[in-house]
């Protein structure tokens, strides 16, 4: 069975920092592209991406994190990270990991962590 995991959410300052991580598991046989996408609770918005990268190294950063979030990933330990520094409050939401998947007998397509909760506030 494959699963995403993340961790590194939580509470913080604004113009803080916090590092999030997403590990897969099971039998993957590759993972092409990962991302970060975020959804905030209570407020009507639908799931935003935040960022993606692909297997080379190739990034995408929404237009909102550009400059301030970075994306970057470790294909050996199938997993993929999110510095975010000059934090606000607006980047309060729940932050979701997302990878495309393909197992050894099939493909699995976009799969979803659980997501982890980031609240930036005083």
């Amino acid at each position: 069975q494959v699963q995403l995991v993340e961790s590194g959410g939580g509470l913080v300052q604004p113009g803080g920092s916090l590092r999030l991580s997403c590990v897969a598991s099971g039998s993957i046989y590759s993972i092409n592209t990962m991302g970060w996408y975020r959804q905030a609770p209570g407020t009507g918005k639908q799931r935003e991406l935040v960022a993606t990268i692909t297997i080379s190294g190739s990034t995408v950063h929404a237009d909102s994190v550009k400059g301030r979030f970075t994306i970057s990933r470790d294909n050996a330990k199938k997993a993929v990270y999110l510095q975010m520094n000059s934090l606000k409050p607006e980047d309060t939401a729940v932050y979701y990991c997302n990878a495309d998947v393909r197992t050894y007998s099939r493909y699995l397509g976009g799969l979803w962590g659980q997501g982890t909760q980031v609240t930036v506030s005083s």
